[in-house]
């Protein structure tokens, strides 16, 4: 799936991404700080990938989706590059992701965020009714030198 718009192109082709671009920013984010590139590279392999790129075929953003593409889903790792931040670039990006017709008829999408809670928002996303309902593994610091499991 490709979409096009205002010079900018959302693809799901995994050939054109830029892991080089993919991995510089996901490893220095708040999310996966000091992720091995082999770990990021098994998550590319195992998920529903969406690449932003510029008129120029330079890979401006990124997105993964984990599911099942009957009942599930999880939105991860979604980034625009710094210097195009702000520009409508995310928005477009998580709108081509929520309309993509292997994504529809869900059951439940969920996603985790500190900071961008109004972004998703406009796209039907919204805080757990009952977070009661939901449990989690969460391995601190699992990519961190110290951790000997990686």
């Amino acid at each position: 799936m490709t979409v096009n718009t205002r010079n900018f192109t959302i693809s799901t082709d995994k050939s054109k991404l830029n892991m080089s671009v993919i991995y510089n920013f996901i490893a220095n984010s708040y999310w996966a700080k000091g992720i091995p590139k082999s770990v990021m590279q098994k998550a590319i392999d195992n998920s529903m990938c969406f690449g932003v790129y510029s008129a120029h075929n330079e890979q401006v953003g990124f997105a993964r989706v984990v599911t099942d593409n009957a009942t599930f889903a999880y939105l991860a790792d979604v980034f625009i590059i710094p210097n195009l931040q702000g520009n409508g670039l995310s928005k477009l990006l998580v709108k081509t992701i929520v309309e993509h017709p292997e994504l529809q008829g869900l059951r439940r999408f969920l996603l985790a965020t500190y900071d961008a809670h109004g972004l998703y928002a406009q796209y039907g996303f919204k805080p757990i009714d009952n977070p009661a309902l939901l449990m989690q593994i969460n391995t601190e610091n699992v990519y961190s030198k110290n951790n000997s499991e990686i």
